[in-house]
């Protein structure tokens, strides 16, 4: 939950910055990378194969993604990525043996629609390439979850439990390496407000949430960290109507409430071990 909360301010922080998307990409990363080491220096040696397919998933997730919002509207990206917990209940049982229970199914039932709705008056079906960016962020995102929560439940080779923050380091190096050339053909450089954005981004709401990402993924569920984090895109809007006045409609309201009571509602029903699943 915490995880959700720290993604959303990402729409916020972007709206100050007057730079190319994918030089923001790459500046949040490296910054993003940066505090991860600081936090717990991990090391990147022996990196599994699972590992390493968490960390070009994250790669590919974040800069789709940003790329997505260049190419359609940020309702119709937001609202196709997060398409992934469908990929993750329907996929989840053959990647990693976590079969999807009716309760995750109904979730995601209310979750899609309350996003979409959220979006009512902003979704279109213009914009077919950066709907399509979009849908492969999605995918992205879904294998992110899958291959991070593989790589958690492994060891290393000496027996001890691998360090979810290792694929997450490697994911922002691959981001802030790929983007960099965007640092000298994206326009001028950020001003001061945009750096102290780009900073926020890279230190609240990527390194921050990934931290709190990598102490969930040993303990939920690849489906519980697409659904729980769903609270994102509700939340997104809230931050830029508190900061600029734009004030989300009925419509978003009222998709909003659904959001979060169908996730909330998943908590509250979800059984405790010893339980039979719903």
């Amino acid at each position: 939950m915490a995880c959700g909360v720290l993604w959303s301010t990402g729409g916020v922080l972007i709206k100050l910055i007057s730079w190319h998307a994918l030089g923001i990409w790459s500046a949040r990363s490296l910054i993003a990378a940066a505090a991860l080491y600081a936090i717990r220096r991990p090391s990147l040696r022996g990196l599994t194969r699972a590992e390493v397919e968490a960390a070009v998933a994250l790669a590919a997730t974040t800069g789709l993604f940003v790329l997505a919002n260049k190419l359609t509207t940020a309702a119709n990206a937001i609202l196709i990525q997060y398409s992934a917990p469908v990929w993750v209940a329907l996929l989840g049982q053959w990647f990693l043996g976590e079969r999807a229970s009716r309760l995750d199914w109904l979730t995601i039932a209310l979750v899609l629609p309350g996003i979409g709705l959220f979006f009512f008056e902003q979704l279109t079906l213009d914009y077919a390439l950066g709907n399509a960016v979009a849908f492969a962020a999605g995918i992205a995102f879904a294998f992110g979850a899958m291959t991070m929560r593989r790589a958690a439940t492994q060891v290393t080779r000496d027996g001890r439990p691998i360090d979810p923050l290792r694929a997450l380091l490697l994911g922002n190096i691959l981001g802030a390496v790929i983007g960099l050339p965007f640092w000298f053909t994206g326009g001028p450089l950020p001003d001061a407000q945009g750096w102290a954005a780009l900073a926020a981004l890279g230190l609240v709401q990527q390194a921050l949430a990934y931290v709190c990402y990598a102490a969930a993924i040993r303990h939920a569920t690849a489906i519980e960290v697409m659904l729980i984090p769903a609270i994102e895109p509700v939340l997104a809007p809230v931050w830029v109507a508190i900061a600029y006045g734009e004030v989300p409609g009925p419509w978003a309201l009222a998709g909003g409430a659904i959001v979060v009571g169908a996730v909330t509602l998943r908590a509250v029903l979800e059984p405790r071990s010893g339980e039979s699943p719903v």
